[in-house]
């Protein structure tokens, strides 16, 4: 079908600027190559960190960007050497578009800890363009970063578990957290940690939802099917569930103490931090020490995994919990997941969105 080697021009919606705010913003695509695949997107999460981006949390951001890292859309052409996909395919795009193929992390399939990977957006690619993400009408994606959307999964379903799902997959895959029978607990419980819950407790996990109030027990329990719910403040709680996780997966994206979160967990378990946070988090040895527990992170997943999770969702019937809107409504969205104001992800009907008018 060609090499995509004519200039394509496409409309998002980017920030200009640390306000974060989006608007209407004309680009050309980047060149394109017989590996690339030319995609117009159908629909597009919205993820926590495309705020910490947008607004230069943490410091790194160029200008304009456009966001968006949980992509659904339609092959529309192939390069003449792809041959995973084909023109009318529907697939996904996530955190990253490249990377260097020859470190330690790339031959062991693990690329999302490659140093020298490419993300979707806010970064620049190997022909020295910058990378722009799914808050617009096309993307051109090597096929290694694309993945196929497993037929009878919704596009507005899939969008956030190339993200928020496969962030929660890997670490039980790779730690071996995937048998029957362990004691989960998730901390907070926004995008990452609403898929934790569901993922958890499809792998026949018993599942303690922890959180710094009581309004969303009954959201985690009658809705979600969580086994328990603990408020973070109630000290006599915390002091009867001291001993009784096998992990704990910590989504919150906010400094917060980890001693009270440690001392809940059985010998032997691991604290797996999600949330991205610009600032240092403190705890005493002790806690880990005495319990040879294990404070660790994992980065969303690979390729493999996403596939993986995918599969696994579907064969579970498994999906995240959304609230679609339309382009024009971004920014709204955005001010309101600044405020957990989201049960639980929003995603952006992309494809139906007028993206040349505010």
């Amino acid at each position: 079908m060609g090499s995509l080697e004519a200039k394509r021009e496409t409309i998002g919606w980017a920030a200009r600027d640390p306000t974060g705010v989006l608007s209407p913003y004309t680009y050309t695509l980047r060149n394109t190559g017989p590996e690339d695949v030319y995609i117009k997107v159908k629909s597009c999460g919205i993820c926590h960190s495309d705020i910490h981006q947008i607004k230069n949390d943490l410091g790194m951001s160029n200008y304009p960007m456009v966001p968006g890292h949980e992509v659904i859309g339609e092959v529309v052409e192939v390069g003449s050497s792809v041959t995973k996909f084909k023109g009318g395919d529907v697939v996904g795009v996530g955190c990253i578009v490249g990377c260097c193929r020859d470190c330690k992390a790339c031959k062991s399939d693990i690329e999302q800890y490659c140093n020298k990977k490419i993300w979707s957006y806010n970064d620049v690619y190997v022909d020295g363009k910058p990378t722009q993400g799914g808050f617009a009408r096309a993307m051109i994606v090597d096929q290694k970063f694309v993945v196929k959307i497993p037929e009878g999964m919704a596009p507005e379903q899939a969008a956030p578990l190339l993200c928020a799902g496969v962030t929660v997959y890997s670490p039980l895959n790779h730690f071996g957290l995937k048998n029957s029978g362990l004691r989960a607990g998730i901390l907070g419980l926004g995008g990452v940690g609403h898929m934790g819950v569901k993922i958890a407790k499809a792998m026949g996990h018993h599942v303690t939802v922890i959180s710094s109030s009581d309004k969303k027990r009954e959201e985690a329990m009658d809705h979600l099917g969580a086994d328990e719910y603990l408020v973070s403040s109630d000290a006599t709680k915390m002091q009867e569930a001291v001993d009784s996780l096998d992990y704990i997966i910590d989504t919150i994206p906010v400094f917060h103490p980890l001693e009270p979160y440690l001392s809940l967990l059985k010998l032997d378990g691991k604290l797996i931090l999600m949330g991205v946070i610009n600032q240092p988090l403190q705890f005493l040895t002790p806690v880990v020490m005495l319990g040879r527990k294990t404070i660790t992170g994992s980065f969303i997943g690979s390729m493999k995994e996403i596939e993986d999770m995918l599969e696994f969702c579907k064969e579970r019937n498994l999906t995240s919990m959304i609230e679609v809107v339309k382009m024009d409504y971004v920014n709204k969205a955005i001010e309101r997941l600044e405020k957990n104001d989201v049960r639980y992800r929003f995603v952006v009907d992309v494809a139906g969105s007028k993206l040349d008018q505010e």
